[in-house]
């Protein structure tokens, strides 16, 4: 199955046409109304849900609303969440899942800490850069300062470095930036100094 698919592609239609049921959803699910469903498709942009009791109602949670460090619910998988928005051009109820509700983005909080070195470890290498995980849900980007440069051959996934934060702008896609502080000798190049090191150390036979 695709990662991303359409409800009619799971088998999901709605009992009459939602933009004939439109008033009446809006009146029985109103702002803040909590709710329980069932994923019935998943976009980029968010998951569509069945919502329990109203079967003529489509929900959408939207991936802005969710935590940079949580993933999308899966198709089938059960939800709750609050009603908070109406949109009245696609007749769709906005859904915000309690699981995302319950969660603290502590991103914000590294604001304060700009300038300030820490330690975090590398969890994605990108073409544009490397992702570093300084704390619990948070990551600071690391830009590749040199294009040309394999991040392949100096960083690895798993390594802890020290970086400094550099930046921390929440209306960025990747708010929080860093830079590397500690240099990382590449595999090949820490080996060849071992040997050499072996080889001046090993006593002459000669």
């Amino acid at each position: 199955m695709s990662e991303y698919s359409w409800p009619s592609e799971n088998g999901w239609s709605p009992a009459v046409d939602p933009a004939a049921a439109w008033s009446v959803a809006v009146r029985v699910l109103p702002v803040g109304t909590r709710i329980t469903g069932e994923v019935i498709g998943r976009q980029p942009f968010g998951a569509f849900l069945s919502i329990e009791g109203h079967p003529d109602a489509i929900g959408l949670t939207r991936v802005n609303r969710m935590p940079r460090c949580m993933e999308l619910p899966t198709v089938g998988q059960r939800v709750t969440g609050e009603v908070v928005w109406h949109s009245d051009h696609n007749h769709q109820v906005g859904i915000t899942l309690s699981e995302w509700a319950r969660h603290e983005d502590l991103t914000a909080r590294f604001a304060e800490r700009v300038g300030q070195v820490v330690v975090g470890r590398v969890t994605t290498i990108a073409p544009f850069g490397v992702f570093v995980r300084l704390a619990e849900c948070v990551e600071g980007l690391l830009p590749l300062s040199e294009p040309s440069l394999d991040p392949a051959e100096t960083l690895r996934e798993g390594q802890e470095i020290s970086v400094e934060i550099i930046t921390v702008d929440l209306e960025q896609p990747f708010p929080l930036r860093v830079r590397q502080i500690t240099a990382f000798t590449p595999p090949h190049t820490r080996n060849n100094a071992q040997n050499k090191l072996r080889s001046r150390d090993r006593p002459d036979s000669s």
